[in-house]
């Protein structure tokens, strides 16, 4: 009998729902605000780990290529990943909040199902805006700094050349990515939250950057070499469709066959999405106690 009433009151739920009333457009708006106050701030870093990425090569040379382009280069490609990320981090947020809670409250799924499940709807949803990212890797390539002029030139020029389809190169790397990172970066958020806090302004913002940070920084290290796929397929424009396994062998092979070598750039990595991610952790708290 109970079992009956329970299973009663869970089909109610589910008949009353609505799915477009479980999205919180506040929740879209503090994560939109987040992502633009980091890019601002990170991106002269991105495109160093960019170069190793592409190329395999130190820190150093990076540094040096960048420096020797001069400050005129040194934000073009910025367009792109301020709106994707903008837009991706406020899709990430909110569309995570407006599936979990749902997938609680109306579908009875146990605390860490929903928060997979959540992320991984969030990370699938902001593949849409891929070609966002894949325009920002062929502005930061320098190979490409005389063929293209800005983000609007490069859109133009892909998409009557190519079409649709090659501003999607790369999606496949993405969505492994995207998806299984974001269910991870939000279930070791929310148990952060859960330790012990100490009161005043200033610990709650350095907690907020402290987890936020060793958070970005584990989870991006994970997914690493995705990242590096990612950026070798998208920095080709035409041609074949590359499988991911097989570009990997072809990095693999082509960087000494060495591990390691496919981990070029991971420090610099570590240390932008540390920061990145501290950031945006913490400036999302901030603007969620000023807009609920």
């Amino acid at each position: 009998m109970p079992s009956k009433i329970y299973y009663e009151i869970v089909e109610n739920r589910k008949s009353q729902f609505n799915p477009f009333q479980s999205f919180d457009h506040r929740e879209f708006i503090c994560g939109w605000g987040a992502a633009g106050i980091n890019i601002f701030l990170t991106f002269p870093v991105y495109k160093m780990i960019f170069r190793q990425m592409l190329h395999g090569i130190k820190i150093r040379s990076a540094f040096n290529q960048l420096h020797n382009e001069g400050i005129a280069y040194l934000y073009r490609g910025i367009g792109p990943p301020l709106l994707q990320k903008t837009l991706s981090l406020s899709v990430m947020f909110g569309v995570y909040d407006g599936v979990k809670k749902p997938a609680i409250d109306v579908y009875n799924m146990n605390q860490y199902s929903a928060k997979c499940f959540a992320g991984l709807v969030s990370g699938t949803f902001e593949a849409v805006l891929m070609p966002f990212e894949r325009i920002q890797t062929i502005l930061a390539d320098s190979y490409y700094h005389e063929k293209y002029k800005n983000t609007y030139h490069a859109f133009r020029m892909i998409y009557t050349e190519f079409g649709l389809k090659e501003l999607y190169r790369g999606l496949v790397p993405i969505l492994l990515r995207n998806g299984p990172s974001n269910a991870v970066f939000f279930i070791l958020r929310e148990e952060a939250q859960k330790l012990p806090q100490k009161e005043g302004v200033l610990y709650a913002n350095m907690q907020q950057f402290v987890s936020g940070a060793v958070i970005g920084a584990f989870t991006s290290s994970i997914f690493y070499p995705l990242n590096v796929v990612k950026v070798v397929i998208q920095s080709k424009i035409g041609g074949k469709y590359d499988n991911v396994l097989v570009v990997f062998k072809e990095i693999y092979k082509t960087r000494d066959r060495s591990i390691r070598n496919v981990y070029k750039g991971l420090n610099m990595n570590c240390l932008r999405a540390a920061i990145s991610w501290g950031i945006m952790n913490s400036a999302y708290e901030n603007l969620r106690k000023v807009i609920y």
